[in-house]
């Protein structure tokens, strides 16, 4: 039995197995949820990597991060963060300086510019996200973030369905 995704994306065959459906509902979710960040986001100049990245050096404090660490916190993946933190400094959102200790090391940090930025977004962004998922039941919510941790939890070898990340 499918499910709402077949109707729309206009998918006239039935998926190739349940695990694909699954993979690609969640991508549709995800693209769902997203599009509607990045217009909230858009009047700020930020995408939502960007906003992720301010909410990590945020969460650094004074002591700063480096680029690597910055990289493995991400929600998303972004293949050049050097690039994504250059962005941010040319705006006055972060500095970064090198270790004294170790040259390779360099410390990024958010500025009172960035913290600001951040602080005018904190509570429009929770109100966002409640209105997001508004239709959904706390406990359903709790049920669906066990089970994209179950989901995230598996091994890619273990694919039942090799098909579902071709889509």
């Amino acid at each position: 039995m499918s499910g709402k995704l077949a109707q729309e994306i206009g998918r006239v065959r039935p998926f190739d197995c349940l695990e694909q459906e699954v993979f690609l509902n969640v991508l549709r979710t995800a693209d769902h949820l997203l599009r509607g960040l990045e217009e909230m986001l858009k009047p700020h100049g930020l995408s939502h990597v960007q906003y992720n990245v301010l909410r990590i050096l945020r969460g650094a404090g004074d002591a700063g991060i480096a680029c690597k660490d910055v990289g493995e916190q991400m929600i998303t993946r972004d293949p050049d963060i050097t690039r994504l933190l250059d962005r941010l400094e040319t705006r006055g959102l972060l500095t970064r300086t090198r270790d004294t200790r170790d040259r390779r090391v360099v410390a990024s940090r958010i500025t009172g510019a960035g913290l600001k930025l951040l602080s005018q977004l904190d509570e429009p962004l929770l109100a966002f996200h409640r209105s997001q998922l508004a239709r959904v039941a706390p406990e359903q919510l709790q049920n669906a973030v066990e089970l994209l941790e179950a989901l995230r939890g598996g091994a890619a070898d273990d694919a039942v369905c090799p098909e579902a990340a071709a889509g």
